[in-house]
């Protein structure tokens, strides 16, 4: 192929993008915590001061004194690379630290960290799976399972979204006992677009039963309460594999895998994103070991009862109200008002939302408006009040799911979110059937055996998670 052809494949696709309305960039936000300065797209004129609710950041302790401290130091102690992968010259005392806190913090035998949360997946489930090895990873599991999934090469199955009679139909269809294949089952713990939690140990329970691995992927579980993994599972050698990250509730840069010695041997040994990449950044590791100090102390109590205090003042008025108890509570869905210029933009409000027993199960609360120009202009209209909360559309989310995902931080002041409030009470005005939101998109219709008020959030099928 001559280089005109390239030229013409690459154009070709930039203009289908344009054409779907999806064109995105980056834009320049000069922030410490979550009040800063918006540059125009591509760091141009146009933007000005505005407080971020999009942020993974969600105890804010990419700003805490401690962290930023033990950065600095860790900076002029070893300087600020590693220069080399860990099996070669990259390790530093810092990264050993880091782990035996975060075995022990996950209770597991130990832990390794990779350079981040997408690449941990990549390793885990490019080690533990292959041909000959089942993997039923759940619809709307993250990106990076879904890669790491197609990575492996294994026997790969979808279960509907959170949908425990489905997974045990496929679990049970591949037998039991010796003659039975390996099997993994891989979800996240909280999903990063819908805000709802896994059964957790409804999951483990299953897993134990059938003899499967389970990988969970916890990037997100900052509200929710540690799993039990109650029962015998618990005990088993490779009963379950922990995969967090560094850069959400820990603030810094990251990931990291937790489990039995066996599997952190295996993938230290045949991992290729741990093996082949430059190890993390001293700065990033002494960061990330200050964080999980301050987490696991009073004062990170402290700052987990405060953003779950911002999160319920938010649900209450998104309409994401309702049942609260076990896990698989389905809210209810409220409804979006003209905005200014917006105008009437279709159905809002978090469905199919597991709630655990201290109320909303995470920081991340998502308002699904429908069509991606919908999601558009309600991101401006917020904008213009200066509140930033970028649409989320395809292919990210499934298509007729465009939605504001709002994320709160324990950073965020009362004021802050009194003003995301007021701007959020005009859309969430009128409380409509939970059906409202899969009439918004009638093109991502729910598998029939999915609960019906689940069906905007179980609108992903494999396909469309597959893009995601």
């Amino acid at each position: 192929m001559t280089s005109g052809v390239w030229e013409q494949r690459v154009r070709s696709q930039l203009d289908q993008v344009v054409d779907e309305g999806r064109w995105r960039e980056p834009r320049e936000f000069d922030a410490r915590g979550p009040a800063g300065t918006l540059g125009g797209v591509g760091g141009g004129a146009g933007g000005g001061g505005v407080v971020s609710f999009a942020s993974n950041d969600y105890l804010g302790l990419s700003s805490h004194p401690a962290v930023v401290a033990a950065g600095v130091a860790a900076l002029e102690r070893w300087g600020a690379g590693s220069g080399a992968s860990r099996l070669v010259t990259g390790s530093r005392p810092v990264h050993t630290e880091l782990e035996n806190a975060l075995a022990e913090w996950k209770g597991t035998d130990g832990a390794v960290c990779f350079p981040t949360g997408f690449a941990a997946n990549l390793g885990v489930l490019s080690v533990l799976g292959g041909p000959d090895v089942r993997v039923l990873s759940d619809e709307l599991n993250h990106a990076s399972i879904i890669d790491g999934c197609r990575l492996s090469r294994s026997q790969l199955s979808i279960y509907r979204h959170g949908d425990v009679a489905h997974l045990e139909e496929l679990l049970a269809g591949g037998g039991r006992g010796a003659a039975a294949a390996p099997t993994i089952v891989v979800t996240d713990s909280v999903f990063s677009m819908d805000g709802d939690a896994a059964p957790v140990e409804e999951i483990a329970a299953l897993c134990r039963h059938y003899g499967a691995l389970l990988i969970l992927d916890e990037a997100h579980a900052v509200l929710t309460p540690p799993p039990t993994f109650a029962g015998p599972v618990a005990g088993d050698e490779f009963g379950v594999v922990r995969v967090g990250t560094l850069s959400k509730t820990l603030g810094s840069l990251g990931g990291f895998v937790a489990a039995s010695q066996g599997v952190i041997d295996l993938l230290v040994n045949r991992s290729r994103p741990y093996i082949f990449s430059t190890a993390l950044t001293p700065a990033d590791t002494a960061a990330a070991l200050a964080a999980l100090r301050v987490v696991r102390s009073a004062e990170g109590e402290m700052l987990v009862d405060r953003l779950r205090g911002l999160v319920a003042r938010v649900v209450e008025v998104a309409g994401v109200a309702g049942a609260v108890g076990a896990v698989g509570a389905v809210g209810a869905v409220g409804a979006v008002g003209a905005v200014g210029a917006v105008g009437a933009v279709g159905a809002v409000g978090a469905v199919g939302v597991g709630f655990g027993p201290k109320g909303y199960p995470s920081p991340i609360i998502p308002v699904i408006v429908g069509s991606e120009q919908r999601a558009l202009e309600a991101s401006a209209a917020l904008l213009a009040r200066g509140l930033w909360v970028p649409a989320i559309r395809p292919p990210t989310v499934p298509v007729g799911t465009s939605r504001l995902r709002v994320t709160l931080s324990a950073a965020h002041t009362d004021a802050q979110v009194d003003a995301l409030i007021d701007a959020l009470k005009p859309l969430c005005a009128a409380a409509v059937p939970a059906n409202a939101v899969s009439a918004a998109a009638p093109a991502a219709a729910a598998p029939a055996a999915a609960a019906p008020a689940a069906a905007a959030v179980s609108a992903a099928a494999p396909a469309a998670a597959a893009n995601r």
